[in-house]
């Protein structure tokens, strides 16, 4: 695959994501397309591979993909940002404790700190609070009720962070990372705070597959 670059949401892909405003600053690497499961491509298939449970078939092929996630969003990102900022990965829907809890995304921000080499401000920031379905397997909530779900780890809240990296696998409605900001504006008021996504969603061509005639 061709070098990556983080590519930002901008006005010609914002609507995609219903729930993000136009100084929501996120970037993303791969594009995720939507409704047509692993079989949609290399990336779905990666995005399936790292979202496997434990006792699922096929669960020998996430640490690999963890593996990969890591590697493209280090080899994207500026060393010297890693240097002065925090990654926070949003979390998970199950939370800490329960069997299903998938900390994928927070082994993602520790890859990419040991592929760094020196150390890198990894924080586990945020935890829900209810275990939830997650939005690809149940119904979805508001930004508002999610935020609801959502707390401060105050044993990791210190020192504060002055430029804070929300790390998620896709970037749907953005519903989470909405959340997520609105929880932690309010305790880091001075922070910058912004979205870094493996892939984003997108939806399939209607048109494609249709006979010529």
């Amino acid at each position: 695959m061709a070098e990556m670059r983080f590519q930002l949401i901008d006005e010609t892909t914002r609507g995609d994501h219903f729930h993000l405003m136009p100084e929501d600053e996120c970037a993303y690497l791969r594009e995720y397309t939507s409704g047509t499961g692993w079989r949609g491509g290399e990336t779905n298939q990666q995005i399936s591979n790292l979202k496997k449970k434990r006792g699922q078939g096929g669960y020998q092929y996430k640490g690999g993909a963890i593996a990969l996630c890591a590697r493209e969003m280090f080899a994207s990102l500026s060393v010297d940002w890693l240097r002065i900022g925090t990654l926070v990965p949003i979390p998970p829907s199950k939370v800490r404790g329960d069997p299903e809890h998938d900390a994928r995304m927070l082994n993602v921000c520790r890859r990419i700190a040991d592929a760094a080499g020196f150390a890198v401000d990894v924080r586990d920031l945020l935890r829900q609070t209810v275990s939830t379905a997650p939005f690809h397997e149940g119904d979805r909530m508001s930004v508002a009720d999610l935020a609801q779900l959502y707390e401060i780890d105050t044993s990791v809240e210190l020192p504060e962070p002055t430029e804070i990296a929300l790390v998620d696998d896709v970037l749907t409605a953005g519903t989470h990372f909405k959340a997520a900001q609105a929880v932690l504006h309010a305790r880091y008021p001075a922070a910058k705070i912004f979205g870094l996504f493996w892939a984003r969603r997108v939806f399939p061509n209607p048109f494609e597959n249709l006979d010529d005639a």
